[in-house]
């Protein structure tokens, strides 16, 4: 639905992918749990870990999606 979404809301078919790419790293780094049950400390400790191996761009890229993943 997440996509659907921002597909109406007119988002890039490219923004949509890179998103995708997102979430499946997402739910990798937390073994496909429940959204809800995700703490902001979580999060934190996800880009900290991102942030190892990410250049300042994509780590930019991915905290902009986890915001529109929460957002919605």
């Amino acid at each position: 639905m997440y996509k659907a979404d921002k597909r109406i809301e007119g988002f890039s078919p490219l923004t949509l992918k890179a998103y995708k790419v997102q979430s499946v790293l997402l739910i990798r780094f937390y073994n496909d749990v429940q959204l809800d049950s995700i703490t902001t400390d979580d999060l934190k400790a996800y880009l900290a870990k991102s942030s190892e191996s990410l250049k300042p761009a994509s780590l930019a890229h991915r905290i902009r999606f986890i915001k529109s993943l929460f957002r919605w």
